[in-house]
This record gives structure tokens, C-alpha cells and sequence, in this order.
């Protein structure tokens, strides 16, 4: 038996909240779902930056367009 079965998880998760208590996990909870939302975001600021930054050149267009039409 070498993977884990549902009693093995429940053991753990017993003793994950006897020693650290619900509202410890639960502030741990927010603070990592902030975390994910935070990255997140800092991603999508960085691709829009990224697009800001693109050469503005007639060929840079010429290839956008290309591109979009073989799409």
C-alpha cells in the first residue's frame, strides 16, 4: 500500500488543525489566495507593459498583420 487512502488524509488534516487551529489556517488561507491574486495581476501588468514596448516600425505592423490574417 503504497499510495495515500482517504483515512490516511483525514488523519492529517485532524492534526494540521489540533496544532495549528482554525483560525491560523484560515488567515493562512487569505493570505495565500492574496498571494495568487497578487501574481496574477503583476503577470498581466508586465504582458501589458511588454505589448506597450513593441517596436512601432511599418515592418512590425506589416508582421502583426500577417500574422493576425493567418490566424
Amino acid at each position: 500500500m503504497a499510495g495515500l487512502s482517504i483515512w490516511h488524509v483525514l488523519i492529517f488534516a485532524i492534526v494540521v488543525i489540533l496544532l495549528f487551529g482554525t483560525s491560523k489556517l484560515k488567515n493562512l488561507g487569505k493570505d495565500v489566495g492574496g498571494a495568487v491574486k497578487d501574481f496574477k495581476k503583476s503577470m498581466k501588468d508586465d504582458e501589458a507593459a511588454a505589448s506597450l514596448n513593441e517596436p512601432r516600425t511599418i515592418d512590425a505592423q506589416v508582421k502583426n498583420t500577417e500574422s493576425s490574417v493567418k490566424s
